[in-house]
């Protein structure tokens, strides 16, 4: 072996070794981006600290992969595209996996899911229907899986308001600038009908899990071909299921099975 041959054969090597080095320090931490305003699902408490069952689950996978976490608080409009700009690694913030957002990210296996209902003052609307919802003024959040069901399902039938937040249309709902409010039954339960100010309003109509709109369940989003990372969370999420360490968390927040079927 010349002297120039093995000089390369060096440089080759040290490249190989840099790179792993490289690739092994990048997922040393993972920075997932949430919204801190869907409890019980994602929420800031008194103390100005994140909770609620998605920053308890990351926490989990994170310890699962042998990882830090470190989470980074994001409107929930500007979600997919700040994933995108690389303001974190990974959306853990009750987003549904969808054929459209699938145009922009991968998303991991499903980690729960929980069917859509609407809420409306108990003696006004008693069902959903095209008579029932002819004129109504109904609430979504926006940019969500939600407000794409209204408008296409019930588009030609009612007008439909868009907020930032879902607690903004709980307020509007109560306030009476709102007939309904559609959105995932946890939440509403949560935000709303287990609340005071909640007392006089119901869950109206069926549950909603129709996959054209809703998907496959809540899933976590990462970048595309960022296959690695979206690896790890699916063998993160199968081994806190197959330890109880999902359950335990589950029984924290819920006394249902919210991963679904």
């Amino acid at each position: 072996m010349t002297r120039m041959l093995r000089v390369l054969l060096c440089l080759a090597v040290a490249v190989f070794l840099m790179g792993g080095l490289a690739q092994a320090k990048d997922i040393e931490k993972v920075r997932i981006g949430t919204e801190g305003a869907y409890p019980p699902f994602n929420y800031v408490d008194s103390n100005g600290n994140l909770q609620g069952f998605d920053i308890d689950i990351a926490k989990a996978l994170c310890e699962a992969m042998d990882v830090k976490c470190e989470f980074v608080m994001q409107e929930w409009s500007g979600m997919i595209p700040g994933l995108l700009a690389k303001k974190y690694d990974a959306i853990i913030a009750s987003m549904s996996i969808t054929e459209e957002r699938e145009k922009k990210v991968d998303f991991t296996d499903k980690y729960y899911q929980t069917p859509a209902k609407f809420v409306a003052r108990k003696g006004t609307i008693e069902d959903i229907n095209k008579d029932t919802l002819q004129g109504k003024v109904v609430g979504v959040q926006r940019a969500t899986i939600h407000e794409n069901f209204v408008r296409d399902k019930f588009g030609d039938l009612v007008e439909v308001r868009s907020y930032e937040t879902l607690e903004e249309a709980n307020m509007d709902l109560i306030s009476g600038r709102l007939d309904l409010i559609c959105a995932d039954s946890v939440p509403l339960q949560e935000s709303l009908l287990d609340k005071d100010f909640g007392k006089d309003f119901h869950f109206v109509g069926p549950g909603y899990v129709d996959e054209k709109w809703f998907g496959e369940g809540i899933g976590i989003a990462v970048r595309k071909k960022d296959d690695k990372l979206r690896k790890m969370f699916n063998e993160a999420i199968k081994e806190i299921r197959e330890n109880g360490t999902y359950q335990k968390i589950n029984a924290k927040y819920f006394d249902f099975d919210v991963y679904g079927e």
